[in-house]
């Protein structure tokens, strides 16, 4: 789970450049250290988010170590006043949020999933449903793709269909006898990291920079239920996903391919899977089940509010319904097995709970310190822009960055600096679009975990990969905010 680390000179570079940003802003005698109100805790809550963000964008250090930093930080500078019980206490609730039980139960389902092979499944059965000439291989592939990866992690999406794909494109290749698919390949490969990289958007667990989203929402006081965020993130890969096929078949159409020309190999696949199995329909069962409740969650919310001692909201009730439905699977036993079993827990990339903890730790700092108050007044000038030209250069900003940067580091940064920078009533829309376009990195193999895994597959060239993932990031930037612009404000 937790992978060894070398210190690059750039890392290094952004390790040094992290503490000495940090000492600058804590120390030097600047007006972040006399706040009337707040005393120096706006200037430590500075000094700690730039070192967290120079660290997380530079991957100076792993960025799980990195988000732990508030732990030990934040309570020996005093960000949140004076009593140091009270300083451990919140620097420690941001890592037991809702959002997190949520993103865990979540990954506990995925597990399951994968132990049993059922997210395979389900993508091969997409697949052969949608058809297997050129065209329709090249949009099954996306679609599956998108559609697992609406519930697994892109990064295990990714890597689970490469294999997939890779024997379509050999297969083919065996057939024309012609030598390689230098073109359908490609589309292929690149249909494999887009469509992780875009279905991630579409559900409020589908990747980390949404839960990043949903919980600093909620400490602004803004609830986004699971069907609220479905309602917007759905629509949008819905509508961005004809566009990147339409961007990928300029590329695999080139080979000049036609007939049936996959079916063979997920025929083939689906036979090695044999009959659904018990276990598998246990999954699926709880599943559906499980996803059902997280849509109903509003109605769940509101049904137990009175009935509890305690304010309930409904990051409660759907982190509550995931971790049940994790602990159900582990419970259940079938063919002398459990469904959810602890090999493959230990596959689940916790690290990423520590992100979500050290994001939301950091974002109140930054409220409870005063240091919120004071950006806002210097950012003031940002807000006599257009209200929609805010939405959209933050999100074609969220984009250029997470072209560099992990879309979870670079949330986990720009959620608290958009906050401050845009009007108050455009907060919500700003923030969606942000977070929306975060995921939406085609352009380098650097840039997410699926786009790396597919560079990997030989078939994909850094040029051709950096032309068309430009035009879709653009796109998709476009897109993003204006979509939020009309949908937001009439869902949030």
């Amino acid at each position: 789970m937790f992978r060894s680390f070398p210190l690059t000179p750039w890392k290094l570079a952004g390790l040094l450049a992290g503490l000495l940003a940090f000492f600058l802003l804590a120390f030097l005698d600047t007006p972040l250290r006399h706040d009337p109100e707040y005393g120096s805790r706006p200037a430590f809550a500075a000094a700690g988010a730039a070192l967290m963000a120079i660290w997380w964008l530079t991957e100076a250090l792993p960025i799980y170590v990195t988000a732990c930093v508030p732990l030990v930080l934040f309570p020996l500078t005093g960000v949140f006043g004076d009593s140091a019980g009270d300083n451990v206490r919140q620097s420690v609730l941001p890592y037991l949020d809702p959002y997190i039980f949520l993103f865990a139960g979540g990954m506990g389902i995925a597990a399951a999933m994968q132990q049993w092979n059922l997210h395979r499944r389900i993508a091969l059965g997409i697949m052969d449903r949608i058809g297997s000439d050129p065209r329709r291989l090249l949009a099954g592939t996306l679609v599956a793709t998108a559609f697992i990866s609406m519930w697994i992690s892109n990064t295990a999406t990714a890597a689970m269909m490469m294999p997939i794909g890779l024997a379509v494109v050999l297969q083919v290749e065996d057939q024309r006898g012609a030598g390689r698919l230098r073109h359908y390949g490609m589309a292929i490969m690149l249909a494999i990291a887009y469509g992780a990289n875009v279905g991630g958007i579409g559900t409020k667990i589908g990747t980390a920079p949404n839960a990043q989203f949903s919980g600093f929402m909620e400490r602004m006081g803004i609830e986004i239920s699971f069907l609220q965020f479905l309602a917007v993130g759905l629509p949008f890969m819905l509508a961005f996903l004809p566009v990147v096929w339409w961007m990928l078949w300029r590329i695999g159409r080139k080979e000049g391919l036609a007939g049936e020309i996959g079916e063979e190999v997920v025929q083939g696949e689906l036979a090695k899977l044999g009959p659904v199995r018990r276990p598998e329909r246990i999954v699926l069962g709880v599943f559906l089940v499980t996803a059902g409740l997280w849509i109903a969650g509003k109605v769940l919310t509101d049904f137990l509010k009175p009935r509890v001692p305690f304010e309930l909201t409904s990051a409660h009730v759907e982190g509550g319904i995931a971790v049940l439905a994790a602990l159900i699977l582990m419970l259940w036993r079938t063919q002398g097995r459990q469904v959810l079993g602890f090999r493959a827990l230990g596959q689940v990339p916790w690290e990423t709970l520590l992100l979500l903890g050290g994001g939301f730790a950091m974002a109140a700092a930054i409220q409870k310190s005063g240091l919120s108050a004071w950006l806002g007044e210097q950012l003031l000038a940002v807000r006599g822009v257009p209200p929609f030209a805010q939405v959209l250069l933050s999100s074609l900003a969220v984009v250029a960055l997470s072209a560099v940067a992990s879309n979870t580091a670079t949330i986990a940064v720009m959620l608290v600096v958009l906050k401050d920078a845009v009007a108050p009533e455009i907060m919500t829309t700003t923030l969606f679009a942000a977070t929306i376009a975060s995921s939406c990195d085609f352009a380098l193999p650097v840039g997410t975990p699926p786009n790396a895994i597919v560079f990997g597959s030989g078939y994909v060239s850094i040029p051709r990969m950096a032309r068309t993932g430009v035009v879709l990031d653009i796109l998709a930037a476009v897109l993003a905010a204006v979509w939020c612009w009309v949908i937001v404000r009439l869902v949030v």
